[in-house]
């Protein structure tokens, strides 16, 4: 999730776990331990794009690091407080969950949390959860705000923290079902017209939990499309695009397209535009998508091109969006189909 997300989460639930031994220190206890495994951002500064695209959400999100961190800071955070209701266990419990909570969340978008590092290099990716989800944080935003300001004794503080918690755990389990609704909806489209597959993916457009993007691999690429969960027809309109593996070969010798590959778990295609070998993740979906389905991916790395791509995966979430793109998404929503 945004950093915000994880901040406000973090002092909404340290306020519950310990805002009555600590008081305000627990808000900020807790905003630091869930964004600790966050930290590896600095590796960075010493890493090429490619490879520190596996490096972000690797080690520093997996149970070994929660484990060995949560220990060491509550051995610290014991001796400094030296509170005798805040006893050692408890501190190991409160960064221990603060920290497992930043992974599960993580684990819900399209990215991929490496939990199993470094004994397993799989990437966690359950894509029902779209990495900023307004609806997921608001509530949450606004109990962390009003648990700063209010008084430390204030008989209403635990409702704050509490409601604000079953607030956003409900939509991410209603978010879970849709997906199930949507995942059940791609399939029986697939089997009512004949399309033969692999696999397919199914994550969320950004901002909402209620129109998906699909895409569905073949032998030699794939259907895509985007669905609703109001949609009333069973049918699904997809476009095919194909991977193209063999232009790779134009990009064999790369240093960062082995790890490209391996970042994308295998949904990608690559193409040809203007001179430029362009290589897509279509985890991360497209750029306004719903509009026209010949749009560019979200993920578009230029393999011969390496100096322009500086913060590939954010300039495309939100690019080409204005008034009449978000009319066109908000009736998307509705089950509507974008004009011809």
């Amino acid at each position: 999730m945004d950093s915000i997300t994880h901040i406000a989460l973090g002092a909404v639930v340290g306020e519950v776990m310990a805002g009555k031994r600590i008081g305000k220190s627990a808000l900020l206890l807790g905003a630091i331990a869930q964004s600790l495994p966050d930290i590896d951002f600095v590796a960075s500064f010493w890493m090429s794009f490619s490879e520190n695209l596996l490096a972000h959400r690797g080690f520093t999100h997996s149970f070994l690091f929660i484990g060995l961190t949560a220990v060491g800071l509550a051995m610290f955070t014991d001796r400094w407080y030296q509170k005798p209701d805040m006893p050692y266990r408890s501190w190991l419990l409160f960064f221990g969950v603060q920290m497992l909570i930043h992974l599960l969340i993580d684990g819900c978008n399209a990215y991929g949390t490496g939990w199993l590092e470094p004994f397993s290099h799989e990437r966690i990716s359950f894509h029902f959860l779209f990495v900023a989800d307004p609806f997921f944080s608001v509530s949450i935003s606004i109990a962390a705000l009003v648990l700063m300001i209010s008084r430390n004794t204030h008989a209403s503080r635990m409702k704050w923290a509490i409601v604000s918690l079953i607030i956003s755990t409900a939509y991410l389990f209603y978010a879970g079902f849709n997906k199930i609704i949507i995942e059940r909806d791609v399939a029986r489209a697939l089997a009512n017209q004949n399309i033969s597959y692999s696999r397919f993916l199914t994550t969320p457009t950004p901002l909402n939990t209620w129109l998906w993007f699909v895409a569905v691999e073949d032998d030699s690429g794939f259907h895509i499309a985007h669905r609703s969960v109001f949609d009333h027809q069973e049918a699904i309109d997809f476009f095919y695009i194909r991977q193209n593996k063999a232009l790779l070969k134009e990009a064999s010798g790369h240093e960062s397209l082995q790890h490209l590959i391996r970042f994308s778990q295998g949904y990608y295609t690559v193409k040809s535009k203007d001179g430029r070998l362009i290589f897509n993740d279509l985890r991360f979906g497209q750029i306004t998508g719903w509009a026209n389905p010949e749009n560019e991916f979200v993920f578009h790395f230029y393999l011969d091109h390496p100096e322009d791509n500086l913060l590939v995966i954010q300039r495309g979430r939100f690019a080409n969006w204005n008034r009449e793109t978000i009319k066109l998404l908000v009736k998307r929503i509705r089950g509507l189909k974008p004009p011809e």
